[in-house]
């Protein structure tokens, strides 16, 4: 029997910032557009989509970091300020709401597998991946592929996003 990980936590290289992942993430991409790997210079970006309300700060301080996007929007990619290690980002579509955390710097990203492959048409062609595991040329829509759970906590997010007026 497996037992449910969670907390997990993570940091940067110089560990000035630690931080806490308090519940599973909504959903895991591994996306491999061109855009992700210029930015992480390397084949593909690993993010755990969490609400921001369960990504507890432990010790240290975030740099927000207004970086241009894919989608023209920008995000805010929060680094340490001391080894400017990305943390996590905030891309504009979701807001301030989630955070996209960076698999690799969790403590045990093991246990973070990707549930899904994005924009594989530009992904290297030495990457294998694995089969039968879900995989897009582009992106997705969540109804297609989230499980039910987070379906539900991204309803609540949202409802609590339009009574708060955003």
């Amino acid at each position: 029997m497996t037992t449910d990980p969670f907390p997990l936590e993570g940091g940067c290289t110089c560990r000035a910032v630690r931080y806490r992942m308090s519940t599973r993430p909504l959903f895991v991409h591994c996306c491999h557009c061109r855009w992700c790997q210029r930015e992480t210079g390397s084949a593909f970006a690993l993010n755990a989509m969490i609400e921001a309300d369960r990504l507890q700060l432990l010790q240290g301080e975030v740099e927000l970091v207004l970086t241009p996007s894919m989608s023209g929007k920008g995000q805010k990619i929060a680094r340490c300020p001391h080894c400017r290690i990305a943390l996590w980002s905030h891309y504009a579509g979701a807001g301030d709401a989630v955070c996209f955390v960076r698999v690799g710097t969790l403590d045990m990203p093991d246990h973070l597998p990707p549930d899904i492959h994005i924009f594989t048409m530009s992904r290297q062609p030495w990457v294998q991946l694995p089969p039968g595991g879900p995989a897009v040329p582009e992106y997705y829509r969540s109804a297609e592929h989230w499980p039910a759970e987070s379906l539900e906590r991204a309803r609540a997010l949202k409802a609590a996003r339009a009574a708060a007026g955003g």
